[in-house]
């Protein structure tokens, strides 16, 4: 079995395991962070950011807030692939994801059977060797959920509306099969002034919330928001109302200068979950 060593440990996340405990545990408690809060409501899936978890982490601990309280044996994970290397859309197998808290081992047979489903989804380990998009949501999951689980990562080069529609419906078909949760990983507005990216990413917020995919990619490209995982975005739309989702709920929105104060250039984050 191949190790998928992290690509980001020591820049996006603390690589020692108690420095990174504590990253979490700082990020759970900041002002933005979840706190405290218990909800036990059923979710099938969510969208976290997945910047350095300096800026983005306090907002993506509301998600995982939510998906700790969640019984699922999968989770699927979806990203954009920033680097553009290997495949269109790629899943892998015969793999285990190594970070500072331990390894999680991808569940090899799912891969298998959504490859067989749709085979816009490739079999390929190389397309998820450097990026961090799918990366970051890992050491969060496990710090969160403390039950066995296994992972299958999809990384995604091509985002367009057909693409992600049946990215999502195969997504679905895999989630009917066993106890899955399913995370869409993105950040949003890229490196506009605060209030611009606060406008820019209320606008693509309100279609989330509503499942509505194609309005989501009208506004998404009729304002041009910079939203990097708008596949992975739509994707899991799309996945968790085949699934029986009715409606998003925004738990958490802030850019980076709301939570590191340098205003000028931000990025934003957003954390949604479908119920």
């Amino acid at each position: 079995m191949r190790i998928r060593t992290p690509a980001v440990a020591g820049m996006f996340y603390p690589k020692e395991k108690s420095k990174l405990e504590s990253s979490i545990q700082y990020c759970i408690k900041h002002e933005y962070g979840v706190g405290n809060n218990q909800n036990n409501e059923k979710i099938y899936g969510a969208i976290c950011p997945h910047a350095g978890y300096m800026y983005s982490g306090p907002v993506a601990t509301h998600s995982f807030g939510m998906i700790a309280n969640q019984d699922f044996e999968l989770a699927v994970i979806l990203g954009p692939n920033h680097w553009g290397v290997g495949c269109n859309i790629a899943t892998m197998k015969d793999c285990s994801w190594e970070t500072p808290l331990g390894s999680v081992e991808v569940d090899s047979e799912a891969a298998k059977k959504i490859n067989e489903i749709s085979k816009i989804i490739e079999i390929d380990y190389f397309s998820h060797t450097r990026d961090h998009s799918i990366e970051v949501q890992v050491p969060m999951l496990m710090q969160f959920y403390k039950k066995p689980f296994q992972i299958l990562p999809i990384i995604l080069n091509e985002q367009d509306y057909e693409y992600s529609q049946e990215v999502g419906l195969a997504i679905a078909k895999i989630a009917k099969t066993k106890k899955t949760i399913i995370i869409g990983s993105s950040d949003f507005t890229h490196y506009e002034p605060n209030e611009f990216a606060h406008k820019q990413d209320t606008a693509l917020i309100e279609p989330i919330l509503k499942l509505d995919v194609e309005k989501f990619y009208k506004v998404l490209n009729d304002r041009r928001i910079s939203a990097c995982g708008y596949g992975a975005i739509a994707s899991t739309m799309i996945a968790c109302k085949e699934l029986g989702a009715t409606q998003g709920k925004l738990l958490k929105y802030a850019t980076s200068g709301d939570i590191a104060g340098e205003k000028n250039s931000v990025v934003g984050y957003a954390s949604i979950v479908f119920s």
